[in-house]
């Protein structure tokens, strides 16, 4: 059996001081070189899994912010429908003025046709006023729900509203008698009116239900940062600090070789003793 040959304890302490400087140096590279000071639990349990629950709720919250946008979107297609709608029925009330002021019944009946086209126009513009297959001004609206937590214990729901010609919306009922009386284009003249102001009311109440979700898309958008750079502070490694230690350690590296070959001298001088 082969003897264990045995090391001086200059040589021994500057191979272990050689040793641990290396194993920083390679550390400290591997820093530099994935811009990590935490890659994996082995480095630091406690800020990794830290790390890990907030950049999960950042992914999290950024799956609600795309959702918040896109009903957005959403509540800005009502919008413009409803904007799209009140033009015609501004239009609509034009008519029925015209057709007021003139006693020819022919004229009348015409216009009183040009009323009920716009009509049915509004009907399908409402029907076609839909986002990803929501629409929230069509005869029979859909309700939109949005999310503003994980757990969805915070969210705004939206309540479609009806602005078709029906009677459960605008409630602007067909030509009467193609306007051949002055009371049949009074009955109109009502309709349009109330149904100006219910479409500005809904227009207004879906701005502001707008304003609210930007509000929270903006919030989450700034806390999805403010999650994503806490995680950064736990993992992410200074990277001016990390190339200070590694020229740091590069010299130690140098300096431990050089005393590493002083005690090899020593070694040596003795040896030399024998020759």
């Amino acid at each position: 059996m082969a003897e264990k040959i045995q090391l001086s304890a200059a040589i021994r302490s500057n191979l272990l001081t050689l040793n641990r400087t290396n194993d920083l140096a390679d550390r400290t590279q591997g820093r530099l070189a994935s811009g990590l000071k935490v890659a994996s639990a082995l480095d630091d349990a406690a800020a990794f899994f830290a790390a890990r629950a907030l950049t999960f709720r950042a992914d999290d919250l950024n799956g609600l912010k795309d959702n918040i946008d896109q009903s957005i979107s959403t509540i800005q297609a009502a919008i413009n429908g409803i904007e799209a709608i009140t033009s015609l029925i501004e239009q609509a009330q034009g008519i029925a003025i015209t057709a007021k002021s003139t006693s020819d019944t022919s004229e009348r009946s015409s216009l009183a046709a040009q009323f009920d086209s716009l009509l049915q126009n509004i009907d399908d513009l409402a029907n076609d006023a839909s986002y990803q297959g929501q629409n929230l001004i069509q005869g029979t609206p859909d309700n939109l729900v949005v999310d503003f937590n994980e757990d969805s214990t915070s969210q705004l729901t939206v309540a479609g509203i009806d602005s078709s010609t029906a009677a459960t919306g605008l409630n602007v009922a067909a030509s009467a008698n193609d306007f051949v009386a002055d009371s049949d284009i009074d009955v109109a003249l009502t309709a349009t009116r109330s149904a100006l102001t219910t479409l500005r009311t809904s227009a207004a109440v879906l701005g502001s239900n707008n304003t609210v979700l930007q509000t929270r898309l903006n919030f989450t958008e700034d806390l999805v940062n403010t999650l994503e750079e806490g995680a950064g502070k736990l993992t992410l490694a200074d990277l001016n600090e990390e190339s200070a230690n590694l020229l740091s350690l590069q010299t130690r590296q140098q300096l431990g070789l050089n005393s590493l070959s002083l005690a090899a001298q020593s070694e040596r001088a003795i040896l030399n003793l024998f020759g």
